[in-house]
């Protein structure tokens, strides 16, 4: 079974405002209700109507009235919205309305034009809205798909478990420490069903590693390294020349708890070129580590890393971004250390290389005392130590095949037990890149307590790992207790 990533990482767009009533954190305004478009023209004329009344006005309150999910029999059908209809999100959105257990009851996008396609090709059960918090308040929806860019995942996500909505949540989970730990909490305190989009996860390749890592025949493994390369030279994403505002497009919400800077026509057009700016995506680490990283600590059943020690920088690539071009990381766990290589200047992919053209590349290497593991999506090879694994025969399957990514999401649904990529198990592996993300940005090394779960010895750390978004969006603290 091959699984092949989309070119550009999954990651996908897009927000939402649009009506419902009385939403919370409205100030007791009164909007019209959510509806389908007969045209563009009153799409326009309604998300300006809107606008005008004051709904723009950012969600602040969050636990003020949690509303229950619907809760389907294991015989009835899910009602799935989307916030977010750019690639990565309409994929995932279709994967579900495949399933003939499945409704697709509503689509929310801050740029009209993908939020009308969207509606359009789920109509007549889609409502569409341009504001996810009118959005969640759909009482039949049971469900939602959360594939806007990364600094918009923990308000939207946290915002869905209050609401009662299971959580299909793209990766990268989050970008602070502080956000890793608030979603997995909401999940847990709202009992939501979760799963984060690192569809990788559901490959058969990734299920024969680990049986293979956990049969043992490597022996003790000390060290893991992996790797995501490419080669954007000499121009990256380029200068983007035409940045007038479509119109449509609410580039105020698009931003949200991020800056708000000038419409950059590059910075919005999906998520490949999100990973070029640090505020709204973390760079490519937060892009392609979920995939990545995921395949050792899942095989060696990781926890958190003690010691996370991060360089890098912007040292060639010129454009309109401000994201790294170089990021290593070394991660200390208690039984070995992890590496990551991040590049965006040389695309070498060491014994997976193959053909020698520049083109995107991954890779992890197991290093046992037996011998050495490597693989990438699709495949996995063994190099032994000299004898070590003469005679030595690979662990029989196992782990079950996955019926895909979305569907366990959906069996999870009606089951309330959680799938395999679920939010509890995802921020094992969202943590250290968040980690890798904060000591990078000060030059030094990040220790972190795995029990406590808390950054140990650096004041200044364990205060820039919770964000501040600008006003007057407000992190939720809350959930860090």
């Amino acid at each position: 079974m091959k699984h092949k990533e989309p070119a550009s990482s999954p990651s996908a767009d897009g927000l939402g405002r649009d009506s419902h009533t009385n939403v919370p954190g409205s100030r007791g305004q009164s909007v019209p209700r959510a509806a389908t478009f007969s045209s563009r023209r009153e799409f326009i004329q309604k998300a300006a109507t809107i606008t005008a009344i004051g709904f723009a006005a950012p969600y602040l309150a969050f636990g003020a009235s949690r509303r229950p999910a619907r809760k389907p029999w294991p015989n009835s059908r899910i009602h799935v919205g989307l916030i977010g209809c750019g690639g990565m999100g309409r994929a995932n959105l279709g994967a579900c309305a495949r399933e003939t257990d499945v409704v697709v009851a509503a689509a929310c996008d801050v740029q009209e034009a993908r939020l009308e396609a969207t509606v359009e090709t789920y109509k007549p059960t889609c409502k569409g809205y341009t504001d996810y918090r009118e959005m969640l308040q759909q009482p039949d929806l049971d469900a939602v798909i959360i594939a806007t860019p990364p600094h918009w995942h923990c308000l939207q996500a946290i915002a869905a478990c209050e609401a009662g909505k299971d959580i299909y949540l793209q990766k990268p989970m989050t970008l602070h420490l502080g956000e890793s730990l608030a979603v997995r909490n909401a999940v847990k305190r709202h009992d939501i069903i979760s799963q984060v989009g690192t569809q990788i996860h559901a490959s058969e390749n990734y299920r024969r590693v680990v049986e293979y890592i956990r049969g043992g025949n490597l022996g003790e493994i000390g060290t893991v390294r992996t790797f995501n390369v490419m080669n954007q030279t000499p121009a990256g994403v380029g200068f983007s020349k035409d940045n007038a505002l479509p119109p449509g497009f609410n580039w105020d919400l698009w931003c949200g708890p991020a800056p708000l800077i000038p419409y950059n026509r590059t910075l919005a057009r999906d998520s490949y070129h999100h990973g070029s700016w640090m505020a709204y995506s973390g760079g490519w680490t937060p892009g392609m580590a979920p995939h990545i990283i995921d395949l050792p600590v899942w095989a060696l059943e990781l926890g958190y890393p003690l010691v996370t020690s991060a360089s890098g920088g912007r040292f060639i690539v010129k454009d309109d971004g401000d994201a790294y071009d170089h990021h290593e990381v070394l991660w200390q766990y208690p039984q070995c250390t992890m590496t990551w290589m991040s590049s965006l200047t040389n695309s070498y992919g060491f014994d997976l290389h193959g053909e020698p053209k520049p083109r995107r590349r991954l890779g992890i290497y197991f290093h046992g005392v037996n011998g050495t593991l490597f693989a990438n999506y699709e495949t996995f090879q063994i190099v032994p130590e000299g004898d070590a694994l003469k005679d030595r025969q690979p662990a029989p399957p196992s782990i079950p095949p996955s019926p895909g990514h979305e569907r366990e999401w959906l069996d999870g649904i009606k089951s309330r037990q959680q799938p395999s990529c679920s939010v509890g198990y995802h921020v094992r592996v969202d943590v250290p890149i968040v980690l890798s993300l904060l000591s990078l940005k000060l030059g030094r090394s990040i220790r972190f307590d795995p029990v406590k779960e808390k950054i140990v010895g650096d004041p200044e750390a364990a205060r820039l790992a919770v964000p501040s978004y600008r006003k007057p969006w407000r992190f939720p603290k809350q959930y860090l207790s």
